[in-house]
């Protein structure tokens, strides 16, 4: 009960920041009323599991009624909220007497007629013909008709409006509703933010902040490693207490160490791969931050994960899929062969009816086929229908590895998935694609109901990912088979092996 009771405070945290992240400057409606309706199916299912057990089945109407209702009581609060537009473009584009500084929450400064023409003259009619100018609260629209390639057009126009205005905009290129790619000029928020961050933040100060951070993680997955150990050694499961001679001096810590470095070097090459990645694109991120977390009997994994912070725009399409799919790659590929030793450490134990995916004291990799391939591969003849296994801590952190990849590769919102199918098929297709693969985890939980969690994370993900600086532009052809690769691996991740490589295998049941 205390892990269900600790999950749903981390992610009532985890969703108050996304709430209050996307959508508190465009509405009214209190921020904890809107976090309380996207909690709404959290708090019903684990009310569920408080009183009847985490065994217990939750009929279908608490499964589905809260995940239909809350999406559109939230929508509706939102669109409620929604302050007054202007009722004209000339309304929208008067200045604000209150705010005689700089806000990337105010309307966009007016341009007079002389700014106006020096606009139109940085649209060439051979690139891109504008047509007509509109005014809105935070963005003025330049619609037109593309007559060049996007990546041409926008690198054109970009360049003239800087040349012209300076930073005073930001350029964007997107896809209107009815097809047609339109720009976007918005106040540049960062330009004007950018010498008191730096003033706040020096580049030093980030760095001792960064490797702190990591220190103190270091020494949590010590100590968690510690106490997995000591339960795979005794042999002791998650819910029993640890043995009374555990003590954490150097010795003890020392036998958490593998475990330490084995899930540091998941996560850290996981976030130092999409610095590079970003660094490489020109994108203005921190260093990687590490979450420590002291471990407890519930969770003894002794960190969060670790995270970076983008302080700048995406240029292109292109780039937040090399963002996206680094990440996961990275950390998978580092994952399999730590996870390949882990599991030729584990020992085999009977498959019971309380086995799980994620039970480590009694761990059944047979639900997901590269689990079960990599446990035959590691054990051989060991690995049977009907077998199960005690991991060694070393294969935990491998687990964590392949977990995170998967949850990271699912096609939703900001997750790296939901870059990648945002980079492949754009951004509202890619927001379709989001909704349908929540809704497909949450029927596949009712078969596998280790992924209900899943469900609740996704759900709880806003489906659309921000659009990058050009939007319009399409990846090339070694991209688009890349990212079917990552979607692919996601499918290899999630779902058993089929009948036919069970049995070839040798663990058909």
């Amino acid at each position: 009960m205390i892990f269900w009771l600790l999950l749903l405070s981390i992610t009532g945290l985890f969703t108050y920041y996304i709430v209050q992240r996307s959508v508190s400057s465009i509405t009214r409606i209190p921020i904890w009323l809107l976090w309380l309706v996207m909690m709404l199916p959290a708090l019903v299912w684990t009310g569920w599991i408080l009183l009847n057990g985490p065994d217990a089945r939750i009929p279908a109407a608490l499964l589905f009624g809260p995940f239909l209702i809350s999406p559109v009581l939230y929508w509706l609060l939102v669109q409620w909220g929604r302050p007054p537009r202007p009722a004209t473009a000339e309304a929208a584009a008067e200045p604000s007497p209150q705010q005689p500084e700089p806000d990337p929450k105010a309307p966009l400064r007016p341009i007079d007629r002389q700014e106006e023409a020096t606009l139109q003259n940085c649209f060439p009619w051979s690139v891109y013909y504008l047509q007509n100018l509109e005014y809105r609260p935070q963005a003025l629209i330049c619609r037109g008709q593309l007559r060049s390639s996007p990546e041409v057009a926008y690198r054109t126009i970009r360049e003239n409006i800087e040349a012209q205005f300076g930073d005073r905009f930001l350029v964007l290129f997107q896809e209107g509703l009815n097809g047609k790619p339109f720009f976007a000029l918005v106040p540049n928020a960062q330009a004007q933010r950018d010498p008191a961050d730096q003033a706040d933040g020096k580049p030093e100060r980030r760095l001792g902040r960064s490797l702190g951070l990591f220190a103190a993680t270091l020494l949590t997955t010590c100590l968690g490693g510690a106490i997995l150990m000591e339960r795979f050694t005794t042999g002791a499961a998650a819910d029993e207490p640890l043995a009374s001679n555990l003590s954490f001096d150097l010795p003890t810590l020392l036998t958490g160490l593998p475990y330490a470095i084995a899930i540091l070097l998941i996560l850290g090459g996981r976030e130092l791969a999409n610095f590079w990645v970003a660094r490489r694109y020109g994108l203005r991120v921190s260093y990687p931050y590490f979450i420590p977390v002291p471990p407890m009997a519930v969770f003894p994994f002794g960190t969060f994960g670790a995270l970076l912070q983008r302080r700048s725009p995406v240029p292109h399409r292109r780039a937040l899929f090399d963002i996206g799919l680094t990440g996961s790659m990275v950390s998978f590929l580092i994952s399999l062969p730590i996870l390949l030793w882990g599991l030729a450490q584990s020992q085999p134990i009977q498959r019971t009816a309380e086995s799980g995916i994620f039970r480590f004291e009694s761990f059944n990799p047979h639900g997901s086929l590269l689990l079960a391939v990599l446990s035959k591969l590691a054990l051989g003849s060991a690995f049977t229908a009907d077998t199960a296994l005690r991991l060694h801590p070393v294969a935990v952190a491998g687990c964590i590895g392949i977990v995170i990849t998967a949850l990271n590769l699912m096609p939703v919102g900001q997750l790296d998935g939901g870059q990648i199918v945002h980079a492949m098929f754009g951004q509202r297709m890619g927001a379709l694609i989001g909704q349908v693969a929540r809704l497909l985890v949450l029927l596949l939980s009712l078969v596998q109901q280790e992924l209900l969690l899943w469900a609740v994370l996704l759900f709880l993900l806003p489906a659309v990912d921000a659009p990058t600086l050009n939007d319009v532009s399409e990846l090339d052809n070694l991209r688009d088979f890349l990212g079917l690769a990552a979607l692919t691996l996601l499918i290899v991740i999630l779902l058993p092996p089929p009948p036919s490589l069970a049995q070839l295998l040798g663990i058909a049941g």
